[in-house]
């Protein structure tokens, strides 16, 4: 598992018509080992970009990112912390079924073949998908597709794993029940998590803490902490409490 420190963070992107358009200006956030974060705000702010810089996607950006007291820029690619990265749609490969989908990172990250069944067997129990390990995508649901692409994710043991709206797509009831899916598998593996999403109450049943940023150019507004146990009720009054101080912050 690994810290994550944010510091001063800009990313600007050019206009075709000329100019720049600032999508991060100063953004200074961390994540403890171990930590659920949700990164909260409007649409356009910046939340994904963020994403992709802490994932090492997006190396053309202003400012610092530390993971465990080690520059993100410095290490090389040995040096740098595993990254699982989930992103708003599973991106499974279609041709190949569960099973392969999962082969195929796991060869893309030069992991021994004879781990491969171990690996497989341990993962696809973890999300509760064993049984369809010869499934194509096309042959599950939306919602086990996103288990698919957190098997896959996970079965790189990333210390670091980042979601991008994971279950945005979702209908309601399906992503009330991979809400809990996931913090089943986190609260099992305890992996440090960075999770974008729209959804405030999806920030509130998950995270430990919430990091709320402005419109754009994204800067961290505020930061709330979660302190109630999980699971969590909906209708706990501590909770639509804070709900409530988000939305008036959020607007």
């Amino acid at each position: 598992m690994a810290t994550i420190e944010a510091k001063g963070l800009v990313k600007v992107f050019p206009l075709k018509e000329g100019g720049l358009l600032y999508a991060l200006r100063g953004v200074d956030f961390f994540v403890r080992d171990g930590e659920f974060v949700c990164l909260l705000g409007p649409s356009g702010c910046g939340k994904s970009t963020l994403l992709n810089i802490l994932s090492g996607l997006d190396p053309g950006y202003e400012g610092t990112v530390i993971f465990d007291g080690v520059l993100l820029k410095g290490m090389g690619k040995r040096g740098a912390p595993r990254v699982g990265y989930v992103f708003q749609e599973p991106r499974l490969l279609p041709w190949r079924t569960v099973r392969g989908n999962v082969e195929f990172a796991l060869e893309s990250e030069g992991i021994p073949r004879a781990q491969w069944g171990e690996v497989l067997q341990t993962h696809l129990a973890l999300v509760g998908l064993q049984e369809f390990a010869g499934y194509y995508p096309h042959q599950l649901s939306g919602g086990m597709q996103q288990r698919v692409a957190i098997a896959r994710a996970l079965a790189l043991d990333p210390e670091i794993l980042l979601m991008d709206e994971p279950f945005g797509a979702l209908d309601e009831l399906t992503r009330i029940e991979m809400q809990g899916e996931l913090l089943r598998v986190w609260s099992t593996r305890k992996k440090t998590v960075v999770f974008v999403t729209h959804s405030i109450t999806e920030a509130l049943m998950l995270s430990d803490r919430v990091v709320l940023l402005t419109a754009r150019p994204g800067r961290v507004r505020q930061e709330f902490e979660v302190t109630l146990p999980r699971p969590r009720e909906r209708t706990n009054p501590q909770l639509i409490a804070l709900y409530e101080e988000i939305w008036r912050n959020l607007t």
